[in-house]
């Protein structure tokens, strides 16, 4: 078999192929041209779209040409594969919009640099040239009513309800992999399981039009937790490629907080290290679990990919000064960030007697526990521990005149903002 797909294989990337022997044979005697798309619902995407795309950032490794579609045109209709119901429409200026965010991410993942490099194309350039009497001539006598309906992606919608539409969405995708067939010779599509379907279209399509053509496809699994919840959300939503969406930061803490069970699969997903180091972590989970150093080896290889060396730094800094108690090391941008998720209150009396501030703001019970708290040591004000029941807050300690970082205990921090 060929190397590339052992490597896939070995990462557990490969979850359906149209025909392994053809595609073996084909990497091994040519470089390939084969593409990837994601639709721009949003001005980011997140982590759940990120495996396809790192897989054809490998078949890049390995000297193939990855052509990166991003849907301007199908993401005005929207994808209903396995959708519980119809995606909400965009209005153009949006969708460009979200196409330029993604366009920047993409230049994270791929080498755009030279004559081999990625390719980077949008698919409203085709398609808004289809006319409605085109579509119907030219393309849909070609996709039979019966054949569309045998999708698993159509049939889960047929009971809740599907518009003609989203109904044409697949034929759409399916012109998609003619064009870049043809223009760019492009010979292999890749996604997520549940483009499937839209693959397999995309396949028959070319077929009844132009004939046998050599072309094939491939998806990969979806992606899911040990525990079978899913991947790629927190209890504050998505984990987003840009920045300004989630910090570095909290990317970094995603990662180095997976568990046991799922650390080394994830690697093996979404880095490129190398089977032997690989092991080797593998194998620091029963010797060594404690030290965690497959987390944290996750964790630095895929935010330095995403969003560079300086910004993994500072997550990690961040992470130190949080883990030591030293958060006056941070600046007040860093600590927005590091606790924009811990429980916050609002305190907007005049009277800042520590006691009551603790009080009012939940983080004692009561007067008498707050009191214990601070006698005992156990009070933190932006670092700093305060034992003092007569202390009240200072300027100086409200942090760009918004907040305060309260520290109860070793772990329990609360935010106290005053606007």
């Amino acid at each position: 078999m060929n190397a590339l797909l052992e490597d896939l294989e070995y990462r557990g990337i490969i979850y359906q192929m149209t025909d392994k022997e053809k595609i073996s044979e084909l990497l091994d005697k040519e470089q390939v041209t084969l593409y990837c798309g994601a639709d721009p619902t949003a001005d980011s995407l997140h982590i759940g779209h990120l495996v396809p795309f790192l897989t054809m950032r490998r078949f890049q490794n390995h000297g193939h040409r990855p052509i990166v579609l991003i849907g301007g045109g199908t993401g005005m209709i929207g994808d209903p594969s396995f959708k519980s119901e119809e995606r909400k429409l965009q209005t153009e200026e949006q969708i460009e919009q979200n196409v330029q965010g993604i366009k920047k991410q993409m230049e994270r993942v791929f080498d755009f640099s030279d004559e081999n490099g990625a390719v980077l194309v949008n698919n409203r350039d085709w398609l808004k040239n289809i006319s409605l009497i085109s579509f119907l001539r030219d393309y849909g006598k070609h996709v039979s009513l019966n054949y569309m309906l045998a999708k698993d992606s159509i049939q889960t919608r047929l009971e809740t309800g599907i518009s003609y539409t989203e109904f044409t969405y697949t034929i759409l995708q399916a012109i998609d992999f003619g064009h870049l067939n043809k223009e760019y010779g492009c010979k292999l599509q890749i996604g997520g399981s549940d483009q499937w379907g839209n693959i397999t279209s995309g396949l028959d399509l070319m077929r009844r039009m132009y004939g046998e053509t050599e072309a094939e496809g491939m998806t990969i699994p979806l992606i899911t937790k040990a525990d079978g919840k899913k991947f790629g959300k927190t209890e504050s939503g998505n984990i987003w490629l840009d920045p300004a969406r989630t910090s570095p930061y909290e990317f970094y803490q995603f990662w180095i907080n997976q568990s046991d069970a799922d650390v080394i699969r994830f690697i093996k997903l979404f880095t490129f290290m190398e089977k032997e180091e690989i092991e080797a972590l593998e194998e620091s989970l029963v010797s060594e679990p404690h030290l965690r150093k497959a987390q944290k080896r996750l964790a630095e290889e895929i935010t330095a990919f995403l969003h560079g060396d300086a910004a993994l730094k500072e997550a990690q800094n961040i992470t130190e000064a949080l883990f030591s108690g030293d958060i006056k090391a941070l600046s007040a941008d860093q600590l927005k960030d590091a606790f924009k998720d811990v429980p916050s209150a609002v305190y907007q009396d005049d009277d800042k007697n520590l006691v009551k501030v603790l009080v009012e703001t939940g983080v004692s019970p009561s007067r008498r526990q707050a009191r214990e708290d601070i006698k005992n040591g156990a009070i933190y004000i932006n670092g700093a521990r305060k034992q003092d029941v007569d202390y009240t807050l200072q300027d100086e300690d409200m942090l760009d005149d918004e907040f305060t970082i309260i520290r109860r205990g070793k772990k329990k921090y609360h935010m106290i903002r005053y606007k």
